[in-house]
């Protein structure tokens, strides 16, 4: 699939390991995770295979985030995108890394 990155800091996380602003600064484990997690999105066929991968607990979410699906990093952080179904591939605009202790507020 076609990943797009909507904020400048989650290309440089997933191109360089850390962003120029220090708002968007992750531990490194983090940061590691997030580029496996950004080249599985890329190597995927289709949004299908997404729900095979267990680890990934891929899920579109509802109420006011209705329209976005979401992956896990981890167990704290998840990866927030926007799938556009095209004729050739899917486009995925990540949209977001948040911590999932915000993610009620």
């Amino acid at each position: 699939m076609l990943v797009t990155f909507e904020h400048n800091y989650l290309q440089e996380l997933y191109q360089s390991g850390k962003a120029s602003d220090k708002k968007h600064r992750f531990q490194p484990d983090i940061v590691k995770k997030y580029k496996r997690c950004i080249d599985v999105l890329i190597s995927a066929s289709n949004i299908e295979a997404l729900y095979k991968i267990n680890s990934l607990k891929y899920e579109t979410l509802v109420g006011d985030k209705k329209g976005i699906s979401s992956i896990r990093v981890n167990d704290q952080y998840r990866i927030e995108f926007v799938v556009i179904q095209m004729e050739t591939e899917p486009i995925i605009t990540v949209c977001n890394i948040i911590e999932l202790s915000n993610h009620y507020k």
